[in-house]
């Protein structure tokens, strides 16, 4: 029987971008908030200072910062006649554990979505009529648009010091920024970060094409920088260490440091760290979280009663918690209704692989998570749907990310796999060899979903969360013709023909046994109507009015750009709503 604890007011899930951002808004209200965090107590020093900070075995081979399959996981297949299997590698997603959850490991790519991307349903019937939506694509639009997000992307950004160059700024267009973006208020905090010779060769190549290149929105700080809080953030090393590891340097924004300290401010509120929540606690009518159940590091099952519950694990973990406890109709793919474990979407990738002459240098051992050239020629609804044939786009790129010796080896199709061939090829190709990359949108369809698992079990004896998802033609057009504009400007940097090989990439299943990107989104989704949506505006619970569910989950569908901007702006409204109205008269806000 589990321990019962006094009560709290209020109860956050997740210690990384989501539960940080609303724990720190919560801090001045003086309320008794508990924040579980499943994985290790970690902080830049002594965790991520040098030079164990740069451990590559540790951290991007055995993945230190990522979520125990051992202990939780997932099972998959592509289709419901199919039983699915439990995932035992790390492939397309990389659920933070640890304090600053996902935050501390990330790359760093910050995005506003655009317009569109907001309004994908109404904005491309508003285009192209009806009649081009798929029956089978479940396309819905936010409930929030960009005019009203605009105001959380601009805090967020100022609170990481995103360097980039805005390309509109109040409607006037900006030169060097990116011509497509939304309108925004003001330009980035801090500038962009100096271009590697990469991305000038393919700034020139796609502009000669007549794309429009600009550098790639980053949490990487380009210079010394003092945010709006107060807290100081460094100037990025380009020591290629981002992805996976934590910064010595505090130049990659984290909740850990950026969030954390400003909540600890609150004499109230404490930072549970191996303590694992495993389920939402319900009152008799289900109308009502009472608190949460965990599981601590010694195995003790304990009750946390609380009067507010907050949501803010990856994905994955929102979704498993939301159907473990029985909050909200569990999506059913054959009637198309219900809304726990609707509308879950991932993204398609694709692109070409180019060899440059010798005497050009790549320098792949300097860089950062996000340092890179991007053009949105084909992202949003920036082209014709009609004439392409499918809905969404994506962006393309070139980046100077990690030349980590354990896991970046480079070699050009055709050549050995293995053995002493490979080892010749690799070392050959390593400071001139390139990738022309895109990162494209996967909707969200009726057979793509979440739901429990009949069969296996977790460490904690739930059922695992199952996953049911496969590539759809729309998206196997769009990462298609995406690649073949990855091979043009591949050939463009190159100057010959044979220069872009294509990258290796399956358009026909989708292969969960590699790592693409770790952008997941859907199972929780926000809306205006109750019947498609487990959340509203707010992202508060349609059900259970004291809940509220944040990150990548509330997304209807996915878009071909990162979702942290859009996470950080939303959890910055979500806490907004909870400080302004929700605590001031409890209930539901709409």
């Amino acid at each position: 029987m589990a321990t019962k604890l006094p009560p709290v007011d209020v109860v956050i899930v997740g210690s990384g971008w989501t539960g940080g951002i609303v724990a720190k808004e919560l801090a001045p209200t003086g309320l008794k908030v508990v924040m579980f965090e499943r994985g290790r107590p970690q902080d830049t020093v002594p965790d991520f200072a040098g030079p164990q900070a740069h451990d590559a075995l540790k951290y991007s081979r055995r993945l230190h910062m990522v979520q125990d399959l051992s202990q939780e996981t997932i099972t998959f297949r592509n289709s419901m006649d199919q039983v699915a299997l439990p995932i035992r590698q790390h492939g397309f997603y990389w659920p933070g554990t640890n304090v600053g959850g996902s935050g501390a490991h990330w790359s760093g790519l910050t995005w506003r979505w655009s317009e569109w991307e907001h309004k994908m349903r109404s904005g491309t019937i508003g285009k192209y009529g009806k009649n081009i939506i798929p029956q089978d694509m479940n396309l819905q639009d936010w409930p929030v648009s960009y005019d009203e997000l605009e105001p959380y992307y601009d805090r967020f950004e100022k609170v990481c010091g995103i360097s980039g160059k805005a390309g509109n700024i109040k409607g006037r267009q900006v030169a060097g920024g990116n011509p497509f973006e939304a309108p925004r208020q003001n330009e980035y905090p801090t500038p962009p970060m100096t271009a590697s010779h990469v991305m000038t060769l393919f700034d020139k190549a796609t502009a000669n094409l007549g794309y429009h290149p600009f550098p790639i929105p980053t949490a990487n700080c380009s210079q010394d920088y003092v945010n709006p809080d107060g807290i100081a953030l460094g100037q990025c090393h380009y020591c290629g260490h981002c992805t996976a590891y934590g910064c010595e340097a505090n130049a990659k924004a984290s909740p850990h440091f950026l969030m954390l300290p400003l909540a600890r401010k609150n004499p109230n509120f404490q930072l549970r760290t191996n303590a694992t929540v495993v389920k939402i606690n319900l009152d008799s009518d289900g109308k009502r979280a009472t608190g949460v159940t965990y599981v601590d590091a010694r195995g003790r099952e304990i009750e946390q009663p609380a009067d507010l519950v907050i949501l803010g694990a990856f994905v994955t973990g929102n979704v498993h918690l939301m159907l473990h406890s029985g909050i909200g109709q569990p999506y059913d793919p054959k009637t198309n209704t219900g809304v726990i474990g609707r509308n879950y979407a991932f993204q398609g990738g694709g692109g070409a692989r180019l060899l440059l002459d010798s005497n050009t240098f790549t320098n792949p051992f300097m860089g950062s998570g996000a340092l890179g050239s991007w053009i949105d020629d084909f992202n949003g609804d920036n082209y014709d749907f009609a004439k392409a044939g499918y809905i969404g786009g994506g962006g393309i790129s070139i980046g100077s990310n990690s030349g980590d010796p354990l896991t970046y080896h480079p070699t050009m199709p055709g050549q050995p796999r293995w053995g002493k061939g490979w080892k010749k090829a690799m070392v050959d190709a390593y400071h001139h060899v390139a990738g022309v990359s895109h990162q494209g949108a996967v909707m969200s369809y009726r057979q793509n979903y979440f739901d429990l698992d009949p069969t296996y079990r977790d460490a904690f004896g739930r059922p695992m969360l199952r996953l049911t998802f496969d590539w759809q033609p729309n998206e196997q057009k769009l990462m298609a013709a995406h690649s073949a504009v990855c091979q043009r400007i591949a050939e463009e940097i190159t100057g010959r023909k044979e220069g872009g090989a294509g990258m290796p990439r399956s358009f026909g299943h989708f292969n969960s046994g590699f790592y693409q990107t770790t952008h997941n989104t859907g199972g929780v989704v926000f809306g205006d109507d109750p019947k498609t949506s487990a959340l509203n505006k707010y992202c508060q619970s349609w059900d259970v009015p004291n809940l509220f569910v944040l990150g990548s989950c509330v997304f209807p569908q996915n878009a071909g750009r990162n979702p942290t901007g859009p996470v950080g702006a939303l959890a910055f409204w979500a806490a907004d709503a909870i400080t302004k109205k929700y605590l001031k008269r409890p209930g539901a806000l709409v």
